[in-house]
């Protein structure tokens, strides 16, 4: 059993701020492997690579697949590999198709906003008190903001709502997380992956036919996004949780969605309209709201008794 989470560190607020900007430059990523290639193949490619880089790593890690016990276990990393692995990847990369990345990135940023009703539902025990209603609510005010018809004015609505249903599944995959038995951490990303691209590998040939390259930039794109944003994002993830707290990795709440809108403005030339700024201001404030005290809590130096 691994020790609990201490007060974060140097390398913990270094990690977690590289997470914020490569998580930040999924969408970008995204978008440019959508120049060259279809939705379909680029989800495929973008779970399938990265298996291929955590099973390895698992291993080395003595986190292989191996070590993941009892068939509760293996439904739980099915369950993430389908529903919060492959059809949020899926529904972003159509979505891309539809509308800016920097508008996928602030719809991810209502992901701890549509956690905490799931939460107050299948865990109650957490419990969900009055500050994190109030930042619930405005949080939900800035996504209705951010879907209404002046967010962004050649986004199509299936195309936001494909973003927003993503961050839905990731929301998802977190309470389920929460409840599923001791599993290895990187053989619980390496599983899920595993079995997200066992599932969208004859479901892009099906719909899509043989991959097709139009665009070299395209490939790099994919690869950038499987190896970073996917496979390695993954082990920065697991190593920041368990040395600093799930709430300490919570911050990267507020960094995701403003480094996409950066990226988004300088990189890929995204003009986007005041009504999205505004969104995320709401977003960010709901989120700060929410979980204000749990983070105070989690950063507040500890003292030994």
């Amino acid at each position: 059993m691994s020790a609990s989470p201490s007060a974060p560190g140097a390398l913990n607020w270094f990690l977690i701020i590289a997470l914020g900007v490569i998580w930040g430059t999924a969408f970008m990523g995204v978008s440019t492997a959508l120049t060259g290639l279809t939705p379909w193949w680029i989800t495929a490619g973008r779970v399938g690579l990265a298996a291929l880089i955590l099973l390895p790593v698992g291993a080395l890690m003595g986190q292989g697949l191996g070590k993941v016990r009892g068939g509760r276990a293996w439904a739980v990393i099915a369950f993430m590999g389908l529903i919060s692995t492959a059809l949020p990847f899926a529904l972003l990369s159509w979505g891309l198709t539809q509308v800016p990345s920097a508008f996928a990135g602030v719809a991810m940023g209502t992901v701890p906003l549509l956690v905490l009703p799931l939460v107050a539902v299948f865990s109650p025990d957490e419990g969900i008190g009055p500050r994190r209603i109030v930042g619930v609510v405005l949080g939900f005010a800035g996504l209705v903001l951010l879907m209404g018809p002046g967010a962004f004015g050649e986004g199509k609505l299936a195309g936001r709502l494909a973003c927003v249903g993503a961050a839905a599944c990731y929301a998802v995959g977190s309470v389920v997380t929460r409840r599923a038995p001791p599993i290895p951490p990187v053989a619980f990303a390496a599983g899920s992956m595993l079995i997200g691209a066992i599932a969208l590998v004859p479901l892009a040939y099906a719909f899509e036919g043989v991959p097709e390259l139009t665009r070299a930039a395209a490939l790099w794109a994919l690869f950038y996004v499987a190896l970073l944003p996917t496979g390695i994002a993954a082990i920065i993830r697991v190593r920041v949780i368990t040395t600093a707290g799930s709430l300490f990795m919570s911050l990267t709440s507020y960094m995701v969605p403003l480094w996409a809108v950066i990226f988004g403005v300088t990189i890929m030339g995204e003009a986007l309209p005041a009504q999205l700024f505004w969104a995320l201001g709401i977003i960010l404030a709901g989120i700060g709201i929410s979980q204000s005290r749990a983070i105070a809590q989690q950063l507040r130096p500890k003292t030994k008794t």
